[in-house]
């Protein structure tokens, strides 16, 4: 990021020495194979939250370290160059959520626990197997929320959820009466759960209110850029690590690098990365500026990142050879990991007609 003040150069360069010294992508593949029922490893989180990177965003009269966006898309940038499974993005999400709409009460109940990690909180919006927040049924009636949601992020261990109803956000907890949750299977093999409400009581305290008419669609423009930020890393990396194989392989007497079609290749994929850090980046300064006004960098950004993670990722694959295609090695994970996160919270497509839709076309 262009313009870092000396605390984000700081920031940054603690990300990447503790994730590469120690969360490296060897842990991701630890922790999946330990089968954690969160979907992560708890110790690991819980030094994420020593080191306050779960207070990023969150001010500092309730614990945070208000860094902003910009310095959240640091370490999420850092964390997805080793493809590490954490609930930073949701908890960091949910927490915005309160600071935009919460009432005072609510943001001094909830915020210190998220900015000490000792409660995981996320979103639950989307109510089928693709991104429409335009299309909600969950209702609240009578004191009691209805309603089931597809593929919440880590939904197997939140404890509080940011339900999307039809007239509003409410604060749902994990462990109330009603609230179920089945796994959902993915690629990334990291937590997914279909969350359902049953007649769950919530007392008046529990919607949040404060934010506006446009409450929902300003948190969702704070979790599409989290999610271009730890894409972003995911790019970078499946960058590197192709270009470094290219420079090593010897193939037909000649190290891979050598041949034009394939400097070729990667001169492209090197100006597409390049457009994405700038669109990324112009979304996350967008997000400190004025949430309300980022809706077209946003979509921007989304759709801009969508493509690139899918295009390096994928010849990251190819230009590995058969290697690349076997669980021994890494370059599955960040496949894997770019195909969730370019389906969470709108494909290129959803974006694409969203900007169209922003400038009347």
């Amino acid at each position: 990021m262009v313009g870092l003040t000396d605390e984000q150069v700081m920031l940054r360069d603690m990300a990447r020495e503790w994730s590469d010294k120690e969360n490296p992508v060897a842990a991701f593949r630890k922790a999946r194979d330990a089968g954690h029922a969160e979907g992560y490893d708890p110790a690991v989180y819980a030094q994420m939250a020593e080191m306050g990177w779960t207070g990023i965003i969150i001010p500092e009269e309730f614990g945070g370290s208000d860094f902003g966006f910009a310095g959240l898309g640091l370490v999420l940038e850092e964390l997805g160059r080793n493809v590490a499974a954490a609930p930073l993005a949701a908890s960091s999400t949910a927490a915005m959520a309160i600071i935009l709409g919460g009432s005072d009460a609510q943001k001094a109940k909830y915020l210190p626990k998220i900015a000490s990690g000792e409660l995981v909180a996320t979103l639950a919006i989307d109510e089928g197997a693709h991104h429409n927040p335009e299309k909600i049924e969950t209702v609240v009636e009578g004191g009691k929320i209805n309603g089931a949601k597809a593929f919440v992020a880590e939904g197997d261990s939140a404890s509080l959820f940011v339900v999307a109803a039809k007239d509003g956000l409410y604060l749902v907890d994990g462990d109330a009466d009603g609230v179920s949750r089945a796994k959902r299977a993915v690629v990334d093999s990291r937590s997914h759960a279909e969350i359902a409400f049953d007649d769950v009581a919530i007392g008046n305290d529990s919607r949040l209110a404060e934010g506006g008419d446009d409450l929902r669609g300003k948190v969702l423009d704070c979790a599409r850029v989290i999610a271009c930020a730890e894409m972003l890393g995911l790019a970078v990396q499946a960058f590197a690590t192709t270009n470094d194989y290219l420079k090593t392989r010897v193939q037909f007497g000649q190290v891979l690098s050598s041949f034009q079609a394939l400097q070729h290749r990667m001169a492209e994929m090197f100006g597409d990365l390049e457009m994405m850090r700038s669109a990324v980046e112009a979304a996350l300064q967008a997000l400190d500026t004025d949430i309300g006004s980022a809706a077209e960098t946003v979509a921007v950004a989304k759709a801009t990142a969508n493509d690139t993670v899918h295009r390096l990722t994928h010849e990251m694959i190819q230009l590995h050879g058969g290697i690349g295609m076997t669980d021994e090695h890494d370059a599955g994970f960040y496949f894997k990991r770019a195909r969730v996160l370019e389906s969470q919270w709108g494909g290129s497509g959803y974006h694409r007609e969203r900007f169209a839709k922003l400038n009347s076309y």
